[in-house]
């Protein structure tokens, strides 16, 4: 079972995947970007796609240090959401507690994405906002990252590994293309040995495929 980023259905499960969650496609190094003012607070939203913990944690730094005037730093982070086991961290970074890490999670979860990060940065402007000021603005700032960014469905996948001769790889390839199949590794032996993932939706008939090209001889095992 793997993922990839595009056209999943809605409202079923197919091999751990649960349909229906997205992601962001803009990266670490080129963010979904907005900001607002609030009361001479300004408010940074800045939102990317992870796929680790760490890459997420790696983002907050990068941001603080792209704001190193700043008074707060907060953030929210899922991961996994689509395969059932959703890890999740914030940090109101010195704001009350409640008050910033938690909206911009709850904004995460109501938009049902995963595999991502928001943080939105605050510089202060004087005026306290209390409580219910502060998570409207961190929810709001969220909201405006997200909108800024490109949501991606993610697809649920079937994993295979597949044995040709050498001869029969450029063909292999042209068919993989085809179902928008994604290639993990090859190994260079006697043979050639492909790891891929295709849709799971076209997985059957992408298996009679290989089998009528290479008149079944093509060894083919799912992962």
């Amino acid at each position: 079972m793997d993922r990839a980023l595009k056209g999943a259905s809605v409202g079923s499960q197919h091999n751990g995947i649960i349909d229906g969650f997205c992601t962001i496609s803009e990266t670490a190094q080129a963010p979904a970007h907005d900001s607002f003012i609030e009361k001479k607070s300004e408010f940074i939203g800045d939102a990317c796609h992870v796929s680790t913990m760490d890459e997420a944690l790696a983002f907050v730094q990068t941001i603080r240090e792209q704001h190193p005037k700043s008074r707060h730093v907060a953030f929210a982070v899922i991961l996994g959401a689509a395969e059932g086991g959703a890890k999740e961290r914030m940090s109101d970074d010195g704001e009350p507690s409640g008050t910033a890490g938690k909206p911009i999670l709850d904004v995460i979860r109501m938009s049902k994405l995963t595999d991502c990060v928001i943080a939105v940065t605050r510089y202060f402007g004087g005026i306290l906002l209390g409580s219910g000021g502060l998570i409207r603005a961190y929810s709001t700032g969220a909201s405006m990252a997200l909108k800024a960014a490109t949501m991606e469905p993610i697809v649920p996948m079937r994993r295979y590994c597949a044995v040709l001769e050498y001869q029969w790889l450029g063909r292999f390839d042209q068919l993989l293309a085809e179902v928008d199949g994604k290639e993990e590794s090859k190994e260079f032996t006697d043979s050639v040995t492909v790891c891929f993932a295709v849709p799971s939706a076209v997985a059957e008939a992408f298996e009679t495929r290989i089998r009528e090209a290479f008149n079944a001889r093509a060894r083919l095992s799912r992962l």
